[in-house]
């Protein structure tokens, strides 16, 4: 049976765990990390992220929203610069998050889908190159073969 925990519980909760060396999974929700990371279906295991982030890393981090309000966020890093992190989720075309790196819980270090088959997270490091074509490749995926795999 599947449980729902508030991200205000779970990811400090998640964050102690990974500061004791533990690993954790936990099914992310969303759709922002489409097509490598399925919400509600795919499971991550995250790890303590014990080196400096680097490009093309899925980082679950604390951020605030324009509002004000703290959020979490389970997303890829697109660029690092000495005191912030840019990061965009896989499935979103627009927008990112500007986090500190004293923000990030953990690093995503596998993707299990619903079968158990482990998800390759090192193709997805092509994604970012092809940004002028994600449109067209997000709209094939949601429309053909997520139908087909789950």
């Amino acid at each position: 049976m599947a449980h729902t925990v508030s991200n205000d519980i779970l990811v400090p909760e998640i964050g102690r765990m990974l500061n004791e060396g533990k690993e954790v999974r936990f099914t992310p929700t969303g759709v922002s990390m489409r097509p490598f990371i399925e919400g509600g279906k795919d499971s991550v295991i995250l790890r303590r992220l014990d080196r400096p982030a680097r490009r093309g890393d899925i980082l679950l981090c604390r951020t605030t929203n324009p509002l004000g309000a703290t959020t979490y966020v389970l997303h890829r890093v697109r660029r690092v610069s000495q005191n912030e992190i840019v990061l965009q989720g896989d499935g979103n075309l627009q927008g990112e998050e500007l986090v500190l790196p004293e923000n990030v819980t953990g690093i995503v270090v596998r993707i299990d889908s619903p079968k158990g088959h482990r998800k390759p997270i090192l193709k997805a490091y092509v994604w970012q190159y092809i940004r002028p074509l994600r449109w067209l490749l997000l709209k094939v995926y949601r429309h053909s073969i997520l139908k087909w795999c789950y």
